[in-house]
């Protein structure tokens, strides 16, 4: 079977990685597929970085707020969905870029993992959010490496439908999260070039943080997280960092100082984060946007590959 080309941009937070995609799929008459878990919702386009209609340069920008505040939406569902983008893409004569910072997915999409229905089971789903309410994220956590290190090694407790979601496939089916994941690769459709752009000083990357930070307050982010208040936690959006630290803010529990300053470290972590997952791939490029040019080294990669693939 022939592989469909693609090339991927992903890294943390803040780096870079729209407007590489940007310019790569101005290089290759590119369209490009987010890989985001929270720019696929409408209503939070601040607090996601979801570019705007001037950043996007006329590049057709796929599967970025299409869905209601609240919506559930999965692994699987995105995989389906940007599989079918990609081909309609390549099929209409145009080179796919993909382009995100999710990175479980990326690996989802780019390795082939195919995904099944039967695991899913709602008393099951429902009990275990009743737990989550009652015990708290650390304590499924917790239960969630007993079984399954692997999994739960790579989850952050603010990561609660991850957590659940562990906890779901193990009790319904008897096989962990990590294990059905190998079971289920059934190899790549794709021919992926894949970069991750970065700063080699991490604390520019930091400062980047900080100042994009700075920008989404000024650009209205605090009006944006009142429409959330009152969306359950843990539902879709409410997962997004931006909302529910300026949400502690919005009740009472904290100034706007500190909740602004919260909302800065929590950033932080969730690039590190990032950084320590895409680190594991060693298929990734990575480029450094305090030391080169970016785009023209991903662009003339980019030609060498694509010219001898």
């Amino acid at each position: 079977m022939q592989k469909i080309p693609l090339i991927a941009v992903v890294g943390p937070t803040a780096s870079g990685k729209t407007k590489l995609g940007i310019e790569l799929a101005k290089a290759f008459d590119g369209e490009v597929v987010s890989a985001d878990s929270m720019q696929v919702y409408k209503g939070i386009s601040i607090a996601s970085a979801a570019p705007t209609k001037e950043e996007t340069e006329g590049i057709p920008h796929h599967l970025v707020e299409f869905l209601e505040l609240g919506s559930e939406f999965s692994v699987a569902d995105y995989v389906n969905l940007a599989k079918d983008k990609i081909k309609d893409i390549y099929n209409r004569g145009k080179m796919p870029i993909l382009v995100g910072g999710t990175g479980l997915y990326v690996n989802s999409l780019i390795d082939g993992i195919e995904f099944s229905s039967q695991d899913n089971n709602l008393e099951i789903r429902n009990r275990l959010e009743k737990e989550m309410e009652l015990l708290g994220a650390e304590e499924m956590l917790r239960r969630l490496s007993e079984i399954d290190r692997i999994t739960a090694s790579k989850l952050h407790p603010n990561n609660r439908r991850r957590i659940l979601r562990a906890l779901e496939v193990y009790e319904t089916t008897g096989i962990t999260f990590s294990a059905q994941n190998e079971l289920s690769r059934v190899g790549s459709e794709f021919d992926t070039l894949i970069f991750g752009v970065t700063y080699q000083d991490r604390e520019k990357l930091y400062e980047r943080i900080n100042l994009r930070v700075d920008n989404m307050l000024s650009n209205g982010l605090l009006d944006e997280a009142k429409t959330t208040l009152d969306l359950p936690i843990g539902k879709g959006a409410m997962q997004a960092i931006g909302h529910k630290e300026l949400h502690k803010f919005l009740r009472g529990e904290q100034t706007f100082d500190e909740a602004v300053e919260t909302l800065k470290m929590q950033t932080r972590r969730y690039a590190k984060r990032q950084l320590t997952w895409f680190n594991r791939n060693q298929d990734i490029q990575w480029l450094y946007q305090d030391n080169e040019d970016v785009t023209a080294k991903a662009i003339q990669i980019a030609k060498g590959v694509i010219k001898n693939g």
